[in-house]
């Protein structure tokens, strides 16, 4: 019952919550001053904890509770107000007119005037949405506010130490604490505190997060996820809290204030109210519509026969409901596996089948010739492809350059022969493997009970074929084979084993990306490329100075030869005529005899005086006798006359 000041028939100081009202406001203050400590303190060491340790589970437990304590505090302000209310309206006098005062014209210019103006605009809003509305919404704002900063379902699983099973035994303490005060809330009457059934929910509702959050601190272990995932999931309750207080707020714009009646309690939460045992979520909304609306849905036919029928009809639906789990549908890019009682039983096509409801029967879903690639492995250092636009520059991961290393390459240990001795290199590969499951019933069957994890199987298999398949071959034999060869054979390889394990995949093509040595030896490895390369140019070029050597020798030596030819020849034939000559001279001598040799002389004489200058001295010559001699034979400048002297 609410009560109105101008009222005469019941005396405000005759009632108990109006007598205890003073010591209500009281002793909710101090909890308020508490829980706003607390809260400060806990989001101050979320902030800390998660400025040096973001993984850690502490900023959300912390915030989680701070954000219930701040919904509690709304309560608690909302309740206060309340009470502060009734402890004025003790000391009230119901007689004294509440008149408003007239408008005085402010003095000054007409900036004065204007903020005067403002501010009366303003102190009248607030006035008329009133500072219980405001309360409420900050404080459901300021939850929602804490829960968005900690709201991360992707944290790490992390072992529980000693100090955070110390902090998780503190706030079974601070609950234990708050418990006593909820138990105290709850024993109070309804006449001498109304509202301290609605804090006690409130209350519950911050103990429910603490004891969930030790309860989640206090179980996490380094495999198990769920109680991380618990810790951040426990601030759905007070983020719905906060929500229904903004909504209280906002439907409170809607209705009259009356500064003269009896205020009703707004921080109060249908949410809070749902922790009860046994739980009555309808019997709550009932009560509420009676106590606000005056509305009994008791007295209503139709609800009395629906909560009669309300347990059969259920029945029913749940029967029907079960029995439609033997529809199923397969969808037009799949197939399914029909088991029944746990047997495979046939493959279903696309479309909509019948069978037993579950857990009797059940379909397995199966691919319908969905092509898939798979890289043989993913190197460790090489970082993940990322995805750029069509139109924009190329990615990092499209350069198939030796000297990067490239998301897909895999280091495999390959035959060498250096020096006439055997060894091994290390050569980098990408090889993809494009599969799908087979199409017929028994491969699709077999592909998903013979196999666990298909992409691994053919890794697995992939890495052994090709360990054996390149275990024979050189570096230069691969990067001068085939790629179109070598994918062909490998494939086939992989796809006997893979039928050997009856595994009902089917290998549709094997691409050989890349071939090429480590990253880190490209460039050792051009060196050596380069090195061979000069050194054939080497040879190439000593061996045509070689024989452009032997070529010149070999000339020089066929012209000595050829002139020492000529020179013999020459030397022969002029013996010959030598010997000709003298047989002819040595006939001549026969048969002229002193004629001959005169005749020579003559010649050789002849030939000797041909440019010297003569005097003939003879015995035989006289003074009275000159001498005789034939010029005929004589050419000119030849003049005895000139000669200084003459011959006696």
């Amino acid at each position: 019952m609410r009560i109105d000041l101008d009222a005469d028939d019941i005396h405000p100081d005759s009632l108990p919550r109006f007598q205890s009202a003073t010591a209500q406001s009281s002793r909710l203050l101090r909890l308020s001053q508490v829980l706003i400590g607390l809260a400060g303190l806990a989001l101050v060491l979320a902030f800390l904890i998660d400025l040096f340790s973001p993984t850690s589970i502490w900023p959300a437990v912390l915030t989680n509770n701070a954000a219930t304590a701040f919904i509690v505090l709304a309560g608690l302000q909302s309740a206060r107000q309340i009470a502060q209310w009734r402890a004025d309206a003790i000391g009230a006098d119901p007689e004294l007119p509440v008149a408003d005062l007239p408008d005085q014209v402010p003095e000054g210019g007409w900036y004065e005037r204007l903020l005067e103006r403002f501010g009366d605009v303003g102190k009248r809003t607030f006035a008329q949405i009133g500072a219980p509305t405001l309360w409420l919404a900050g404080w459901g704002l300021l939850a929602l506010a804490s829960l968005y900063q900690v709201w991360e379902l992707t944290l790490p699983a992390a072992a529980a130490t000693a100090a955070s099973n110390l902090g998780a035994g503190l706030l079974l303490l601070l609950a234990f604490g708050l418990l006593v005060f909820e138990r105290q809330l709850t024993q109070q009457a309804s006449e001498q505190w109304p509202e301290a059934r609605a804090l006690a929910q409130l209350l519950r509702a911050l103990l429910a997060t603490l004891l969930l959050s030790a309860l989640a601190v206090f179980l996490r272990n380094a495999e198990a996820v769920w109680p991380v995932r618990l810790a951040v999931l426990i601030g759905l309750l007070p983020g719905l809290m906060a929500v229904e207080l903004l909504i209280r707020a906002i439907a409170s714009l809607f209705s009259p204030r009356q500064p003269r009646l009896e205020p009703r309690l707004l921080g109060e939460s249908l949410t809070a109210n749902l922790l009860r045992w046994p739980p009555q979520p309808l019997q709550a909304l009932q009560d509420e519509l009676r106590n606000r609306f005056g509305i009994d849905l008791r007295q209503v036919w139709a609800f009395t026969y629906m909560r009669r029928a309300f347990w059969p009809v259920l029945m029913v639906i749940a029967v029907i409901g079960w029995a439609l789990t033997g529809v199923r549908e397969v969808p037009v890019d799949g197939r399914g596996i029909y088991e029944r009682f746990g047997e495979p039983v046939m493959v279903f096509s696309p479309g909509l089948h019948l069978g037993l409801p579950w857990p009797f029967g059940q379909v397995i879903a199966a691919e319908n010739g969905q092509v898939h690639e798979l890289a043989t492995s993913v190197e460790a250092g090489a970082s993940a492809p990322v995805t750029v636009a069509a139109e924009g520059p190329a990615p990092e991961s499209a350069d198939r350059l030796w000297d990067g290393t490239h998301f897909n390459d895999k280091s495999q240990v390959i035959a060498s022969s250096q020096g006439g001795q055997q060894g091994f290199q290390i050569v980098n590969l990408d090889v993809r493997f494009v599969y799908r499951i087979g199409l017929d019933d028994h491969q699709v069957l077999a592909a998903t009970y013979h196999n666990a994890d298909i992409p691994g199987l053919i890794s697995s298999t992939a890495n052994r074929v090709l360990v054996h398949a390149f275990a024979s071959r050189t570096l230069d034999e691969l990067l001068g084979e085939q790629r179109n060869d070598l994918g062909a054979q490998i494939g086939a390889a992989v796809q006997h084993d893979l039928q050997q394990l009856d595994s009902g995949v089917e290998i549709l093509a094997t691409v050989v990306e890349a071939i090429h040595p480590p990253a880190g030896a490209a460039n050792a490895y051009h060196g050596v490329q380069a090195a061979q390369i000069a050194a054939q140019a080497l040879i190439s070029r000593e061996r045509g100075a070689a024989s452009q050597q032997r070529n010149e020798a070999q000339l020089q030596a066929s012209t000595l030869q050829d002139n020492a030819n000529a020179g013999a020849r020459e030397v022969n034939a002029q013996a010959l005529a030598a010997d000709r000559r003298f047989s002819a001279e040595q006939q001549a001598f026969a048969s002229a005899g002193q004629a001959f040799l005169l005749e020579q002389y003559l010649s050789q004489l002849s030939l000797g005086l041909v440019n010297a200058k003569l005097l003939v001295v003879d015995h035989r010559l006289g003074a009275g006798q000159a001498p005789t001699l034939d010029l005929r034979t004589f050419a000119l400048p030849v003049d005895p006359v000139s000669s200084p002297k003459t011959a006696p």
